[in-house]
């Protein structure tokens, strides 16, 4: 390992970064999640018990493609990939109690 490399945190074990076919896949995705989004939203599933839960699952998932590879976090070190998905999970907690709360989500 050079000087230069060991300077800015590389290591010998260090992934690469996505390369451009796995960029515009990951944009795919993204781009086919929003478009679910917005259809959820102008069916009548909008009335549904199931709607916020469902478009919270999405953001979720949408969320944690856009950290993993536009944060490039997937390719950091595991103490920031678990700050993120701790922060998160605490997110999630929050906004599940508050849809009980308020009576949008109840079993």
């Amino acid at each position: 390992m050079s000087d230069h490399s060991a300077a800015h945190g590389h290591t010998a074990d260090h992934k690469e970064h996505p390369t451009w076919k796995q960029y515009k896949w990951v944009a795919f995705w993204l781009t086919l999640i929003t478009i679910v989004e917005v259809w959820v939203y102008y069916t009548p599933f909008q009335h549904s018990k199931l709607f916020p839960p469902t478009l919270l699952a999405m953001s979720v998932v949408k969320f944690y493609i856009v950290v993993m590879f536009y944060m490039h976090l997937r390719y950091d070190h595991w103490i920031f990939k678990r700050l993120f998905v701790g922060s998160l999970f605490i997110a999630v907690c929050t906004l599940l109690a508050l849809l009980f709360l308020f009576g949008k989500l109840s079993f």
